[in-house]
């Protein structure tokens, strides 16, 4: 009699290193950390299938603290370590750890080809709008007037906005969510991993000591509900303790307005419906910022695409399918050769 056995469901802990969490007390990470090794438990993950990559950085730290197989590579080259893993192993679950900073910096050029190429991997981007690991330094995110080492008169430079950069290289998946929040991290830990392409996720995250309180405007718990909007796919945009604000497009100067139900006019039937699928929204809604509007969170954009991996895969399949060739003969046929 043949007998199967179901292997026994991981829990949270069994994602946990034994490794010592080591980030300033109170850091955001911390909360990340929760919520990934219970998303990834609820998600049914196995541990031998899962990998963490990370660049340099506070964030990048993630990999030690993951019972999973982890690689912790060099300042903003995460993206092209985790997409040649992700060629020669297309199986495998592949998360992508980095901070504004390493992402955003001298990252950039990699995270740009990660995403515009779609390979198939989460980048999870840890936002806390300055370098933490190099001493509080402004970062691109940083915004204008941020005080720090590097710039003690108040930066100059205009910051980046993360959502708005990956949709630029042609995202097909993009979110925001915020560190505390471990809930709604879960369903877009959830989301990004079920995305068979290139999910990009932002992550407000509080650093404590270089730059805290930088975003309680709409993160402290008596303007929260005031200030964040979590968008649902099919969902009319609404938000505030009574849900009676809501935002709308302005079709005369095609730009969207932040509104209250019941006030000038404006019914349920002017606030606008998240189609997480529209580009054009998705552009507009990821470039809404406090204090004049709320903080966009949830699934900004899903449209999914054949990946980068599926494709390479498949050339190499029809390329083997013709038979073996011969690099001797092709290397001593002469100077010059011709590939057709």
């Amino acid at each position: 009699m043949n007998v199967q056995i179901e292997p026994a469901k991981l829990t949270p802990k069994d994602f946990a290193s034994d490794q010592e969490v080591r980030w300033c007390p109170g850091c955001g990470d911390y909360a990340i950390l929760k919520a990934m090794h219970k998303s990834l438990a609820d998600m049914g993950a196995k541990l031998e299938n899962t990998v963490f990559v990370s660049g340099i950085g506070c964030s990048s730290r993630f990999p030690y603290y993951m019972a999973t197989y982890g690689f912790h590579t060099i300042h903003g080259r995460a993206p092209a370590i985790a997409t040649g893993l992700k060629l020669a192993r297309p199986e495998l679950d592949i998360w992508l750890v980095t901070g504004d900073g390493d992402a955003l910096s001298i990252g950039g050029n990699h995270l740009f080809h990660a995403l515009r190429r779609n390979i198939d991997i989460n980048i999870l981007l840890f936002n806390n709008e300055i370098y933490g690991l190099t001493k509080g330094q402004a970062s691109p995110t940083s915004r204008v007037g941020q005080k720090s080492p590097s710039t003690p008169m108040g930066s100059v430079d205009s910051p980046a906005e993360a959502c708005t950069f990956a949709l630029g290289c042609n995202a097909r998946f993009v979110a925001r969510g915020i560190d505390v929040q471990a809930k709604e991290l879960g369903v877009l830990f959830s989301r990004a991993r079920e995305h068979k392409g290139a999910s990009f996720v932002e992550i407000i995250q509080n650093c404590i000591v270089y730059n805290d309180g930088v975003f309680s405007g709409f993160t402290d718990k008596d303007v929260a509900a005031e200030m964040q909007i979590h968008v649902k796919h099919g969902e009319p945009m609404l938000y505030g303790k009574d849900k009676t604000k809501g935002l709308r497009l302005n079709y005369k100067t095609l730009q969207i307005e932040a509104v209250v139900v019941g006030e000038n006019g404006v019914t349920a039937a002017d606030i606008l419906v998240h189609d997480e699928k529209n580009r054009v929204l998705a552009g507009m809604l990821s470039a809404l910022r406090p204090p004049q509007f709320p903080e966009v969170l949830g699934v900004i954009y899903c449209d999914p695409a054949v990946s980068y991996e599926t494709q390479v895969v498949a050339q190499n399949a029809a390329a083997r399918a013709k038979g073996p060739g011969d690099l001797d003969k092709l290397m001593r046929a002469g100077n010059t050769w011709a590939v057709t």
